[in-house]
């Protein structure tokens, strides 16, 4: 690789990078019970990078709300969203067109009735299994930018990680939070980053 072709790439996939899939379900996709404008447009790129990671031989990590019928995110419990994601409901089920290689990593979280959560680290053993693999970077993806993006970013950087958000394979629930997302992720330490600018290679990993 020349100089001149390095200087184009704003960071790389290591050996000890994972992906981080979050809540691409259909409960947040257009047609689902609290739908994220744009989430089934990122499904393509999302299972670009999924198929990337895979071939590489690195960890992806695919997080799920996994709420009880009686959680307290529900407005008929007090909370400010619509009944979603339901365990084993429809709606929680990942997009039909997600596509997840054989050996990802699924993290269910808002499992119990009186505790939300919106990081894929908060209440789950993820942080566990990527130190177990040795894992140093997170890119991380999905749905939605203002929320459960942001949330499981911060607590990656909170926990030590390099975090690159992949802006060309997130989706937000408003354009200002989502903005404003993306700038605590920046202030933080994290870094955004989308396709074209990712360096991918079988070399990384030698």
């Amino acid at each position: 690789m020349s100089t001149e072709s390095i200087s184009n790439y704003v960071v790389g996939v290591t050996k000890r990078s994972a992906l981080i899939v979050v809540d691409m379900q259909r409960d947040f996709c257009e047609g689902g019970a609290l739908p994220v404008p744009g989430c089934s447009k990122i499904i393509p790129r999302v299972n670009e990078y999924t198929g990337i990671f895979s071939k590489l031989g690195l960890p992806v990590i695919a997080s799920r709300d996994w709420h009880p019928p009686n959680h307290i995110s529900f407005k008929e419990f007090g909370g400010p969203w619509p009944t979603h994601c339901v365990q084993g409901s429809k709606g929680a089920e990942f997009h039909p067109d997600l596509k997840l290689p054989e050996g990802t990593v699924v993290i269910s979280k808002a499992t119990q009735p009186d505790k939300e959560a919106y990081s894929a680290f908060d209440g789950t053993e993820l942080h566990y299994i990527l130190t177990l693999r040795g894992v140093k970077r997170v890119f991380v993806c999905g749905v939605a930018t203002d929320y459960c993006v942001k949330a499981t970013a911060l607590d990656a950087l909170k926990l030590g990680y390099e975090v690159v958000l992949l802006v060309d394979a997130v989706a937000g629930v408003a354009k200002k939070t989502s903005e404003n997302a993306l700038r605590e992720v920046l202030r933080e330490g994290g870094v955004l980053a989308s396709r074209n600018i990712i360096y991918f290679s079988s070399e990384e990993n030698k």
